[in-house]
């Protein structure tokens, strides 16, 4: 018997390294803005300031405002060429351009069935991940047809973040992290232990507790620390194999390699 234990604690342990990631300091670098988005493929900077979304690189400073809207209250640059403008308390989302040129208006309110929409996430083609409160489900719209192509089982807490990529999409609630496929099919399902953040890189996630970051390989269900040291985290980004962490004054930019 006692071998046997033996046997799965090795397992466990070897299993727990083999999905953990070294982040390596690469920069800090001076940064000053009311909300950090991240960063794309191309080193392009996202963030708010003034309720007016920004895209700066060394070629070009764009930006992007609909006051009308009111409030920003998510932008997902997953897909550079169809940024999410979310603007929830107008139940609405604007589609941008790579020039954040707005190229498409998804109003909610005006849709039959009226969906209250409290996240939204980049899906693909011409669609987004919704979670619509007046069910308590996941939905994958498409916004050019006006259709909703799939809804997922309601859930029975409340939602905090919801992230995707064309493949898989991830949902985060009070009580669960929930991952499903494109075809809306529940592939995991593990009790959240205090997480309030999330977002996706190449398939894997990311998950803020506090001042802590965990990663979720795409091969397991145990979120594994990353070793941050003391670091302020009020918003962060993950592209590819770089994490990046704003604390309010820096933005701080991490390599990651596998353990």
């Amino acid at each position: 018997m006692k071998y046997c234990c033996l046997f799965l604690f090795l397992f466990s342990l070897a299993s727990y390294s083999q999905d953990s990631l070294v982040p390596i300091l690469v920069s800090s670098k001076e940064f000053k803005t009311e909300t950090f988005v991240g960063l794309d493929s191309f080193d392009s900077v996202y963030h708010i300031e003034n309720n007016t979304l920004y895209k700066l690189n060394e070629l070009s400073n764009v930006n992007y405002s609909n006051l009308q809207l009111g409030k920003i209250i998510d932008v997902n640059i997953f897909n550079t060429l169809k940024i999410l403008v979310f603007y929830k308390n107008f139940n609405t989302v604007i589609v941008l351009d790579n020039r954040l040129a707005e190229i498409f208006k998804i109003d909610f309110n005006s849709l039959s069935p009226f969906k209250n929409v409290s996240h939204i996430s980049a899906g693909f083609d011409n669609t987004l991940w919704l979670f619509n409160t007046e069910k308590q489900q996941l939905e994958l719209f498409d916004y050019k047809k006006g259709a909703t192509k799939l809804i997922t089982l309601p859930v029975q807490s409340s939602v905090l973040d919801l992230t995707s990529n064309y493949n898989y999409c991830w949902l985060l609630t009070e009580n669960h992290l929930y991952k499903y496929n494109y075809m809306g099919s529940l592939l995991l399902k593990i009790k959240n232990d205090g997480y309030r953040k999330i977002k996706q890189s190449n398939a894997n996630l990311f998950l803020q507790k506090n001042d802590s970051l965990f990663y979720l390989s795409n091969k397991s269900q145990f979120p594994v620390p990353l070793p941050l040291g003391e670091l302020l985290i009020k918003q962060f980004s993950v592209t590819n194999e770089t994490l990046y962490i704003y604390d309010a004054n820096k933005l701080h930019e991490f390599q990651l390699t596998i353990n």
